[in-house]
């Protein structure tokens, strides 16, 4: 009884999702390194608002130059919405993340359609980047990938 139980409650508490996107941050090899602020959205094909999905910032900044401050680097999500968005926002904001593969879910709630997923990543002393991968609802595997601030991007299906 207590084992049913125990994977019952699992179940439940698990997130309901259309599927997850994996974003790579590379290791790069500077001088000086910075994390990236990172932003990742979607923005659905037949035109529409966007939709954030993560930012990743520095949450704990404060004083005179708080963390949001740099957002507006990541100059196309801050146009798409980003300078709209309530920081920090429930299971959207979050901290900057060290160089490795991280994984975002994709809401259940986002309705059936054709989308395109972007994820901006901006890096103090370093680059810009933006990436752009064609993004179906229900989820379809797809991957793409960046060429300097990004590495691969993977979209899976639950």
């Amino acid at each position: 009884m207590k084992k049913s139980l125990a994977i019952a409650v699992s179940v439940i508490a698990a997130p309901a999702s259309a599927g997850t996107v994996t974003v790579t941050i590379p290791r790069i090899n500077v001088a000086e390194y910075h994390v990236p602020y990172v932003a990742v959205w979607i923005e659905p094909k037949a035109g529409g608002p966007a939709r954030t999905l993560a930012v990743w910032y520095d949450i704990d900044k404060r004083g005179a130059e708080p963390g949001t401050k740099w957002l507006a680097d990541l100059r196309t999500w801050w146009r798409k919405g980003g300078r709209s968005l309530k920081l920090p926002a429930d299971g959207v904001s979050g901290a900057t993340r060290a160089p490795g593969a991280h994984r975002i879910t994709i809401p259940a709630n986002v309705k059936s359609g054709s989308y395109t997923l972007f994820v901006e990543a901006s890096r103090e002393d370093g680059g810009r980047e933006v990436v752009s991968v064609p993004l179906e609802v229900p989820v379809r595997p797809t991957q793409a990938s960046g060429k300097t601030e990004l590495g691969a991007i993977i979209i899976k299906s639950r």
